[in-house]
Formats: structure tokens, C-alpha cells, sequence
């Protein structure tokens, strides 16, 4: 009976949880902030000893057809999990030695234990139901299994420190701690109906600020909150965004509230134009944004003043496209967005990550990608070594 539905998912403990309650009851009212200002946090992050315009990857590899088989194997019962951990580990290895052999500064892991960047996370978090066929088109021939949120969210373990360990045990180089942020999650997520979006964003934040001690207490220096979707849930009513931007931000600042100065905290966007919330993308105060440019020829960052004080990325690859750009066109991109950036808060990367993308490909992109930035420093005479 319907009654007994309701009746029964309103007393369930999976869908309520009174210590998430208590945890997210306790915060405080309205925007949180990040401590201390971010010209401190900059100046205590010169410790990374980063070099001039530092080059990166969005954080995703290229899934081969090895990687997804071996998903498959395992999840069948064909691979055990110290098969299948064995396997992922090996690409792992893969990814950082061609970064460190291509001469990128701050590495990623590459993330191939991971089948999409929102239903990994809603596997390792309660409060998330995941389907088994459940797929949706996300983009072309693209499809997705977005998760459910049921109930309250929490952690109940870490979900990303032990890749992070393993990977950067294997560089001198940072390596990047990768998330996904809150907005995200839920954009690509069926969500509750019982309650507001902002309290379900508020519970995943301080679920993901768990993750971030962790990931700092595991020696990983540099963390990236990816909310490409921030664009993307903006109401159609211009009433109502600004309501929506304060819980968005909230969620993000919640996110990285307790992060150490030392700690620079990444944050990426794309799939949109980004003008019209210029102001939310600067509220969220991260360290560094990277934000997809390539495509555009850095017309966005017109939108950008004295608000936005962080470094900056501007996607000089355009990551859609199996084509492979040339030096002298990355070169022109990263002069362009040196027009609009100072060279000391300038970032070298590609658009967005790496996943669709075949490795023949990717390794010539991203041996362009360095050797441009490697010939504006020279031009301008700026070291990058680091």
C-alpha cells in the first residue's frame, strides 16, 4: 500500500541517519570560508616548488579496451580482486611513467579503477543505490548508470587514499588526489525528493572533506574537486539562481574548509560557457581552476577581473577531437591566454580528461602540449624548472 511506502520511508534508517543529521545540523549558517585568504594559501604553497607556468592533465587516462575487460572479468568472477588490483596497478605505473617521460610537473594516477567519475563514488558512499542496467545517453554514443540517492550521505571508509599512495610512490613529482565534487554527484545522479538538493550537497561535502584529510594525512600536497556540472544545474529562472549558486558554492567550500594552507586545492569545469556565473566559479575559492578554452580561443577568460584571484588552467587541447594539435597552435593559445592571465597564476593543460581518448594519440598531444609551453617560457625567458 502507498501509505505504508511513505510510512516506511520515513522511519528507514537507510534513509535517515541521525549521525549525518547531527554532523550537518552543527555547521554553520549560510557561506562557509576557507582559511586563511587565498594570497597566504599562495604564498605557503611556494613550497610545492612548482615551476612557471606548470604544466597538468585533468586527471583521466584512456580506458583501453584492456582496462574495461579486465572490469568485466572481474565483476563476472573471471579475475580475482588481487587480479583485478594487480591489473590496475600496472596501468597506473603506465600513466606516471609516460607523464614523467613526456616532462609534465604535477601528475595524476589516471584513474582506471574507476567506471565513471559520479557512480564510483555512489559505490563507496551510503546513502547512494546503484543500478545494473540503468544506463542513460549521456552524450553521442556515451551512455551512464546514474546512481540514486535514497538517503542521508556518508563515508564509511576512504575511497581514493590507497590509488593516491600507490601512485605518487611511484614519482618524485606531485600527484593529484582526485574527487569529484558535490554538485556533480547530484547533477548526474537521481536525487531525493523529500528534501531540498542544498542538504544532500551539505552531507556530501563534509563526506568529501573527510577524504581530503585523508588524502593530506597520506602526504598527497596537491587535491583536485572537479565540478564540471556547476554550469549545468543553474535554474532556467533568473530568480532563482542566486539561490542555487550559494548552496553550490557552500558545498564545494565545505569540501576544502579544513584543507592545510600548504594544500592546493584544484578545481576543473567544463561543458559550458562560464561568463553568466564568473562570480560562483571565483566564490568557490579554490587554489587553482582549470576550465575548458580550447574550442573558444580563450574568449572566456574575458570574463575574468580582479574577482578572480586564483591560478588559472585554460584548456589549451581540445580533448573532443581525435586531432592532434600542433606546438606552434598550443604556443599561440598559451601566448592568448597570457593576454587576460599573469604568467605566475598561468597553468598548461588540456580541456578537460583524457578518458575517451586512444594513448597514440594522447602521448603526441600531450609531447606538444609541454614542448609549447617549454618554447613561450624560452621566449619570454622564464625558467621552468622546477
Amino acid at each position: 500500500r502507498a501509505d505504508r511506502a511513505v510510512r516506511t520511508r520515513a522511519e528507514s534508517t537507510r534513509t535517515h541517519n541521525q549521525q549525518v543529521a547531527d554532523r550537518t545540523a552543527a555547521l554553520p549558517d549560510g557561506q562557509v570560508q576557507r582559511e586563511p585568504a587565498f594570497a597566504q594559501r599562495q604564498e605557503a604553497q611556494q613550497a610545492l616548488g612548482l615551476p612557471k607556468l606548470p604544466t597538468t592533465t585533468i586527471g583521466s587516462f584512456p580506458q583501453t579496451a584492456d582496462i574495461r575487460k579486465a572490469r568485466a572479468d572481474h565483476r563476472g568472477g573471471n579475475l580475482t580482486d588481487e587480479q583485478y588490483v594487480e591489473a590496475l596497478r600496472k596501468e597506473v605505473a603506465s600513466v606516471i611513467e609516460l607523464q614523467e617521460r613526456l616532462g609534465l610537473d604535477v601528475l595524476v594516477h589516471g584513474e582506471p579503477e574507476r567506471n565513471d567519475m559520479v557512480q564510483y563514488f555512489a559505490e563507496l558512499l551510503d546513502g547512494f543505490v546503484v543500478t545494473e542496467n540503468g544506463w542513460v545517453q549521456s552524450y553521442g554514443s556515451r551512455c551512464t548508470r546514474p546512481p540514486i540517492v535514497v538517503g542521508d550521505v556518508s563515508r564509511p571508509k576512504a575511497m581514493t587514499v590507497e590509488w593516491a599512495k600507490y601512485a605518487q610512490s611511484l614519482s618524485q613529482k606531485h600527484v593529484k588526489g582526485m574527487l569529484t565534487g558535490p554538485v556533480t554527484i547530484l547533477a548526474w545522479s537521481f536525487v531525493r525528493d523529500d528534501v531540498h538538493q542544498s542538504v544532500s550537497a551539505d552531507q556530501i561535502g563534509v563526506a568529501l572533506a573527510d577524504e581530503v584529510k585523508d588524502l593530506e594525512e597520506a602526504g598527497i600536497e596537491i587535491i583536485q574537486i572537479d565540478e564540471p556540472a556547476l554550469r549545468e544545474l543553474l535554474p532556467l529562472r533568473e530568480e532563482d539562481r542566486p539561490s542555487y549558486l550559494d548552496w553550490a558554492v557552500r558545498s564545494f567550500r565545505l569540501v576544502s574548509l579544513d584543507a592545510a594552507p600548504t594544500t592546493q586545492i584544484h578545481t576543473h569545469l567544463c561543458y559550458s560557457e562560464f561568463g553568466q556565473i564568473i562570480d560562483a566559479v571565483a566564490g568557490l575559492d579554490a587554489d587553482v581552476t582549470s576550465i575548458e578554452a580550447a574550442r573558444s580561443r580563450m574568449e572566456l577568460l574575458q570574463d575574468i577581473d580582479e574577482k578572480f584571484h586564483s591560478e588559472i588552467g585554460p584548456g589549451i587541447y581540445d580533448i573532443h577531437s581525435p586531432r592532434i594539435p600542433s606546438v606552434a597552435e598550443m604556443a599561440e593559445l598559451i601566448r592568448a591566454a597570457l593576454k587576460h592571465v599573469p604568467l605566475e597564476r598561468l597553468w598548461i593543460n588540456p580541456d578537460c580528461g583524457l578518458k575517451t581518448r586512444g594513448y597514440e594519440e594522447t602521448e603526441q598531444s600531450l609531447r606538444n602540449l609541454v614542448l609549447a609551453r617549454d618554447e613561450v617560457a624560452a621566449n619570454l625567458k622564464v625558467s621552468v624548472s622546477a
